[in-house]
């Protein structure tokens, strides 16, 4: 009797396992589940444990309703940099990057940038990945409305995943996230044109290209 009841409990519990419902994972407001994100967060926590801070300044202007997709552009590192792979970034050295979307819809204006690689003398290329943490008007300039010089701005934590900078120009917001594909996303809510001024200060997390990286779309 005893054995037939242990049977009877264990098909019982084996019907269970094959025919019930399992419980969904929760849906976030942009459609990835909460099992989505926990997976991101784990690698882009481990691209930021590659990466090191850097300041750099444009080499040129960027103007958005001049450049087109694919258009490069670059920036000099003010700093010396060493990665956490042992290579070091000179101070002055080329970060090439290029511009990866710029378009308008639903009246906002769009600009996303991506930096690619470093170019160091003699020659050498260093693929990189960085994240644009902020930005800045030139130091010796005039700010971006005529207001005055500013000061550098402020360099990446060393923890932070993800920037969202609203007015970081007037009537522009800053999006990024540290492994995202872009090195930075510009949202305009106005129609007129994006520009940054030759030696626009920038703020960097910095790593060798190669740590996994995940989609980056805003």
């Amino acid at each position: 009797m005893r054995s037939t009841s242990i049977l009877a409990v264990s098909i019982a519990f084996a019907t269970c396992a094959l025919f019930c419902p399992k419980p969904a994972a929760t849906q976030t407001s942009n459609g990835t589940t909460d099992v989505d994100a926990s997976m991101a967060a784990g690698a882009a926590s481990q691209v930021a444990a590659q990466m090191v801070p850097a300041n750099a300044t444009l080499a040129q202007a960027i103007d958005a309703k001049k450049m087109q997709p694919g258009q490069p552009f670059q920036a000099k590192l003010s700093d010396t940099v060493h990665l956490k792979n042992g290579v070091e970034l000179p101070r002055g050295t080329t970060l090439v990057g290029t511009v990866a979307t710029d378009q308008m819809g639903n009246g906002k204006s769009t600009l996303a940038l991506r930096f690619t690689k470093a170019d160091l003398k003699g020659g050498k290329e260093i693929p990189i990945q960085a994240t644009i943490v902020g930005v800045a008007p030139p130091a010796n300039g005039s700010g971006w409305d005529g207001s005055g010089a500013q000061a550098p701005p402020s360099p990446w934590n060393g923890s932070s995943l993800q920037v969202d900078e609203i007015g970081v120009m007037s009537g522009i917001d800053l999006h990024s996230k540290i492994a995202g594909e872009d090195s930075g996303v510009f949202v305009s809510s106005r129609k007129d044109n994006m520009k940054f001024l030759n030696q626009s200060q920038l703020s960097l997390a910095i790593a060798p290209r190669g740590t996994s990286e995940t989609s980056g779309g805003f």
